[in-house]
């Protein structure tokens, strides 16, 4: 918990950074950020996302910070599919959903909502946290490769109940799967100034 404490601590320093904000020294990489912590701390990260986010508002930034599980459940009812859906989950289990909405909630359309809400391009950056809660339904790395196409030059942090290995996400440290996906880390473990971006 001190060391999870310690790496909260850093996030605001990070994000205030100039470098962070315009992209600065990341190559032809794309802005994305991933600040990766125990599952088990996820209310933890919740009251400190909340209190992120009254500083930087205080502060005067252009910023949203995306909920992706009430991001799933706003869609699901805008098409007329959320009883039915919560319906099917009793009858059938979660993965039998997974399989249903995979035209629905195509990682693609899940992408093509979000910007088409947030309007990236207007925003100094995007802060996406609820991954834990719309898994299976959403994975990190299929939702940070749709959003590369809808996202322009907007940094984005995403907060990850996991691990990332700087090449793999394991969700909720515990799931062992080959997902390759290219972030930057925002605090790493040890604290120390990211490689990437100098920041």
């Amino acid at each position: 918990m001190k060391a999870l404490q310690s790496r909260l601590d850093l996030i605001l320093e990070r994000i205030e950074n100039p470098r962070f904000l315009n992209n600065d020294g990341l190559g032809n990489e794309i802005g994305f950020w991933i600040f990766d912590y125990p599952a088990k701390q996820e209310l933890v990260v919740r009251d400190y996302i909340k209190h992120l986010t009254d500083k930087l508002d205080k502060r005067g930034y252009k910023f949203i910070n995306v909920n992706i599980y009430e991001t799933l459940i706003e869609m699901l009812a805008s098409r007329g599919l959320l009883e039915r859906t919560f319906s099917r989950e009793k009858q059938t289990g979660v993965e039998a959903i997974r399989n249903t909405l995979a035209g629905p909630l195509s990682q693609k359309k899940i992408a093509e909502f979000i910007a088409e809400k947030i309007q990236p391009e207007a925003l100094d950056f995007v802060l996406l946290s609820g991954l834990g809660n719309a898994w299976p339904l959403v994975r990190g790395h299929e939702l940070l490769s749709a959003l590369q196409d809808v996202m322009g030059k907007t940094p984005l942090v995403l907060f990850y109940p996991g691990e990332y290995s700087g090449r793999d996400l394991h969700p909720f440290g515990m799931i062992e799967s080959k997902n390759y996906y290219r972030a930057f880390k925002l605090v790493p473990e040890d604290g120390k100034k990211i490689n990437a971006g100098n920041l």
